[in-house]
């Protein structure tokens, strides 16, 4: 897995563009990872629908869930679906907005210097993540911190570090020791 740094690409991702993206400030680089997990509705996988969520296609009269969230303008960098097949919404070198009102590193707008990446999950469900989403997450996490080396081995997040209280994923099924093992 390579990032081609022009276009903040991932050569093994399906590139499907969201429209919630914008420029990072001039000079901004990716300094993190914030981990994320998303399922819809929750604890329901597969179909898509995150992929139209990304994409401001997700319809309120498909779920009664969607009714509250349909309107939202949210995007990822990456998606990690469960047999790990990985989808690419933003360049890296654009901001995703998946981090909400959060501090990381000290510093406020965490948008402005992270990537997110998602795991299709619910942080509610005790099967947790399989181990074809921790292999395609350590490949990506590898090489982005080639790529960005001021991500380094600790500026690894969960989304619920930068916004604790309001949010809980991934999740306490998420096994951070099994990012750190080599495949």
């Amino acid at each position: 897995m390579q990032l081609n740094i022009t276009t903040g690409r991932i050569d093994q991702a399906t590139w499907c563009e969201s429209p919630n993206q914008d420029d990072r400030d001039w000079g901004a680089e990716p300094e993190c990872i914030i981990v994320h997990c998303i399922s819809l509705p929750p604890g329901e996988y597969g179909g898509g629908v995150v992929q139209r969520f990304f994409a401001n296609q997700l319809a309120a009269h498909e779920h009664p869930y969607y009714q509250s969230m349909a309107h939202l303008k949210v995007s990822s960098h990456f998606l990690i679906e469960r047999n790990g097949e990985l989808s690419q919404f933003v360049g890296t070198h654009k901001r995703a907005w998946h981090a909400g009102d959060s501090v990381c590193l000290g510093r406020p707008k965490v948008n402005d210097f992270s990537i997110g990446i998602e795991l299709e999950g619910w942080d509610l469900d005790e099967d947790g993540f399989t181990a074809f989403q921790y292999a395609a997450l350590r490949d990506l996490v590898n090489a982005l911190k080639a790529a960005y080396p001021k991500i380094g081995d600790t500026n690894l997040f969960a989304h619920s570090d930068i916004a604790p209280g309001r949010k809980p994923d991934p999740g306490a099924y998420f096994d951070w020791n099994e990012l750190f093992i080599s495949p």
